[in-house]
């Protein structure tokens, strides 16, 4: 417990309210407000609400995950979003959600049945179904308990599904809009495909690495003879699937070989040499082989020159019966034997290391396989003009504003998206093909007959949609649309949208394009992009990596609001955190910080009226003098009667001031998404400014009770309950526990409606006075710390003003507080007052502060001790000098050890310079 010098249990009253305990224990107390909180049902929405709505769509995690400390950064701060609002009488809704994730929870149902001997093909479609749901009953849980274990104050009675009923609804409303636009079309085309998954993925799922890999040179002989051609790849294998070799119309050698074919090493074909502009010349031997089966640039080339895809390696990865004598064998096993074979023959003419980007899927980290199928395609330049229009005009904002450049660059460059995946677990393609008539029906119902035909039981499409395909309508499908529902009209468009950069094109893009089209207006007003947590070796927490702690393991050791603190603190607007649990500990020392100061204060005598108690109108006539500015704060608070016997002190209102100040900072942090900012607002009035020197103000005029004592006793809990307010979005559980003994028939924090402080609070005139106050006992501690002045020792002090300023006067009300808490036994503060003899001396703007050092210190002795460690500190710094200047010394020693050299030579340097300077205050 913080020990501010006071009797415990002075004023005899303490007893009337409840204590916190001793020690600040998180964990019992965070888990009774999150049963209090629900229970109540706080954070219901009320789409009925004449208050100004502010809508939070939470961006939903896979169901059968776990979250990740990214996930809590995110998370946090769409709860400090969410929590300020209501303080401030806005009507919220954060609706949760969890998503389906196709790819994601196939696999893991299938490596469960695996392990049970049984395969999805066994069961079939309907019983492997049934699994995925029984899996995402099981999972689902630990979502919902790490979101509530952190805090995050959702409307858990509107939680949504990507395969809700609803949900799905929508979905095949937006598929038949799309298709009846003739948006929506089935195509052959090449597709990223993961022969691990078996299914088609789209561009932004694959995530590109840099390997260590080889670059074959291989000849092509002439099909006339005489020559041969060589061909640079990655990819021998692929070469069965040659059908043509492509050279730049730029390179010198293209007139003369146009039009010429080649021989195919390993198979019976001759393929032409055709030009293409896509051809690099500096690449390899500036000769293409074109496999548009197999490399979308290829694919491209082949469909410029009408050259048919000839697939060779099938969905599974493995080279097919086209592949002749390779069929059946796995990619890195073709690829050594197609090696072996041309070596054999002659045509190996080189393998160089090479250096390249690979793809893998980001779901499974299998291998990406550019793969000729047929699938559906969303087109999405027609979507996207309104889209960039909405980023460019500002109608959508981006935070930070460097964002809103990559989204437009990928915006005007943006592919059509391939929207159908070969799996079981999703929205199923809402198309049927008639087996009479061979009709295609797209339908928002199931048809029980062809349309054109009318033949019974049309067979349905067999793949599925990207996952992404329900979550780009995550702002207006879980509010009820196509249905104009009460939530859809008072909470679309939502307000911000907080996610990573990560799914800026997935899901951000795709957001905005949709809710433009489907309902007419845009989907949030802004978008924060929080920035990558990252372990220590720079790598971004993922579950895949495994190097995410568990989000309760962290709070179980240290809090929910410490870790919220931490996290808020630490990371600044778009830039990446480091993250590992020690850094939690900045926050589990201000959590405790604010549990002892509570308790301090929280014992003191009470004043007569307990807040959230309202006292009855006086009954006299005539008219009330106004309360005094800070008694206006308690009112305001707590909704308690004015104080009729108190006196209030310019330290009282100095913290009002203050408080003032930092309230309008903090609000204006959070409008700016400056999260950082925000909680060191907060964490620097808390801690500096009320604990270090409201509550050491205070004490004289606590210990002297009668009105001075009410006065300091209001004020300290009247800014107790404002910090609490201000704290509550970032730390809501201490906030909750400590506002619940201070107000206790005030009601919950999380339900309370923040009026605002009273104008009259701010003192500017006082705040500069009490600054300089503060700066003079700053300077004295310095000077006393500097001749080794023991603390208990009182000192004389001579502040000398400049002449005619008005500082002498200025100073005078805080010569009581500079005494005491400077240790001053007697202090003289003049205009041009001469420096006594044997004195040290601070500057400050417009003074200068002395401090006589003859009746306290053995000069003599001082100057020799000083003046010994200034040689010594001279001796330490030319060995680490000369050694610096040492070349031998710079090349063999690792740079961390040459970096802590020149930090303890700058380091030395400084020291002598400050030793110098006491000498000379000591001449």
């Amino acid at each position: 417990m913080l020990d501010f010098g006071l009797p415990h249990g002075a004023g005899g009253a303490a007893g009337k309210v409840p204590m916190l305990d001793k020690t600040y224990a998180p964990n019992a107390i965070e888990k009774q407000w999150i049963a209090a909180w629900r229970e109540r049902g706080l954070f219901t929405a009320d789409p009925s609400s004449s208050d100004p709505a502010f809508c939070i769509i939470l961006p939903p995690p896979n169901v059968t995950g776990t979250l990740t400390v990214g996930h809590a950064l995110g998370t946090t701060v769409q709860d400090i979003l969410c929590r300020w609002k209501r303080l401030t009488g806005h009507a919220v809704l954060w609706l949760p959600g969890t998503d389906h994730a196709g790819i994601a929870t196939q696999n893991v149902v299938e490596r469960a049945l695996i392990e049970n001997g049984l395969s999805r093909e066994q069961l079939g479609r309907e019983k492997f179904l049934e699994h995925c749901w029984a899996w995402k009953k099981k999972y689902h849980g630990r979502i919902v308990e790490q979101l509530e274990r952190l805090g995050a104050s959702l409307d858990w009675s509107r939680e949504a599904f990507t395969l809700d009923a609803g949900v799905s609804r929508a979905v095949r409303e937006v598929f038949v809009r799309l298709y009846e636009r003739d948006l929506i079309y089935r195509g052959t085309y090449i597709v990223n495909w993961c022969p691990r998954c078996g299914t088609a993925i789209s561009d932004e799922e694959v995530e590109f690495l840099e390997q260590d890999s080889k670059l074959y040179l291989i000849a092509y002989p002439l099909a006339a003879g005489g020559g041969e051609i060589v061909v640079g790849t990655t990819r021998p294998e692929t070469m069965l699937g040659d059908v043509a070799v492509a050279l730049s119309p730029e390179d010198p050698r293209a007139a003369e070989l146009e039009g010429k074919l080649v021989r195919l090493p390993l198979a019976e074909r001759e393929i032409p040499l055709v030009l293409d502009e896509a051809v690099d010349p500096q690449f390899g031997t500036g000769f293409l082989k074109v496999t548009p089966a197999h490399d979308a640039v290829d694919f491209e080339i082949g469909l410029r020159h009408g050259l048919e895809p000839l697939v060779v390696i099938d969905a599974a990865g493995r080279m097919n019966e086209r592949a002749g004598s390779f069929a059946g064998m796995d990619i890195l096993s073709a690829r050594a034997a197609v090696l072996a074979r041309l070596d054999e023959l002659g045509l190996l003419r080189e393998a160089r290391d090479y250096r390249h980007a690979i793809g893998r899927h980001d779901r499974c980290d299998g291998g990406i396989e550019p793969y000729v199928s047929r699938q559906w395609f969303l087109r999405m330049q027609p979507l996207a003009a309104s889209a960039i229009e909405a980023a460019s005009s500002g109608d959508v904002t981006f935070f930070p504003e460097r964002w809103k450049n990559i989204y437009l660059t990928w915006m005007e460059n943006i592919r059509d998206w391939c929207i159908s995946r070969q799996l079981w677990w999703g929205h199923r393609i809402p198309v049927w093909y008639c087996n009479a008539c061979e009709a295609v029906i797209v339908a928002r119902e199931d048809p029980a007959r062809c349309s054109a035909c009318g033949a019974a039981e049309p067979r349905q499409d067999e793949d599925v949609l990207d996952t992404w395909f329900s979550s780009w309508l995550w702002t207006f499908s879980p509010l009820g649309w196509p249905a104009r529902t009460a939530e859809l009209k008072k909470f679309h468009p939502t307000s911000v949208l907080v996610t990573g950069g990560d799914i800026i094109f997935f899901w951000v893009a795709r957001m905005i394009m949709a809710a433009l089209e489907f309902t007419g207006g845009i989907p949030f007003a802004d978008v924060y992009i929080t920035g990558i947590v990252r372990d220590g070796q720079g790598r971004k927490m993922s579950k895949s990596l495994g190097n995410s702690p568990d989000m309760i393991d962290i709070i179980d050791r240290n809090g929910a609001d410490a870790f919220r603190f931490a996290l808020m603190m630490l990371s600044p607007p778009g830039q990446d955190l480091l993250f590992d649990e020690s850094k939690v500990e900045v926050g589990r020392h201000f959590a405790n910080k604010i549990w002892n100061a509570a308790r301090f204060v929280l014992g003191l005598p009470h004043e007569p009226q307990p807040p959230g108690e309202q006292a009855p109108e006086p009954q006299q006539s005539g008219e009330r003098a106004p309360p005094h500015a800070v008694d206006e704060l308690r009112r305001v608070l707590f909704k308690a009667a004015p104080a009729r016997a108190a006196r209030f002190g310019w330290e009282d209102e100095w913290i009002a001031s203050r408080l003032s100040a930092r309230a309008e900072e903090f609000a204006a942090a959070i409008g700016a998404y400056r999260f950082d900012d925000a909680s060191r607002t907060v964490y620097d009035f808390f801690w500096h400014e009320f604990c270090d020197w409201y509550l050491e103000f205070s004490k004289s005029a606590l210990r002297e009770g009668g009105p001075r004592g009410q006065g300091a006793l209001i004020t300290a809990r009247a800014v107790l309950g404002a910090s609490l307010v201000l704290l509550h979005p970032i730390m809501p559980f201490i906030s909750e526990q400590i506002w619940s003994m201070l107000a206790p028939g005030g009601g919950l924090l999380a339900a309370y409606r923040f009026e605002g402080l009273p104008a009259a609070l701010r003192r500017l005139d006082l705040e500069e006075d009490v600054a300089r106050a503060q700066q003079i006992i700053a300077q004295i501690r310095n000077l006393r710390q500097n001749f080794n002045v023991p603390h208990q020792t009182e000192v004389a002090v001579v502040i000398s003003c400049a002449r005619g300023a008005d500082l002498p006067r200025r100073l005078e009300p805080f010569a009581g507080q500079i005494e005491r808490l400077a240790r001053v036994g007697r202090l003289e503060i003049a205009a041009e007052a001469p420096k006594p003899a044997g004195s040290a001396a601070a500057g400050l703007a417009g003074m200068t502060i002395y401090l006589p050092l003859g009746d306290i210190v053995d000069i003599a002795a001082e100057r020799r001790r000083l003046g010994a460690e200034c040689e010594k500190l001279a001796a330490d710094a030319e060995r680490i000098r000369l050694r610096l200047q040492d070349g031998v010394f710079l090349e063999r020693a690792p740079a961390d050890v040459v970096r802590r050299e020149r930090e303890r030579l700058a380091a030395m340097s400084e020291r002598r310079e400050r030793i110098e300077r006491i000498l000379e205050d000591l001449g």
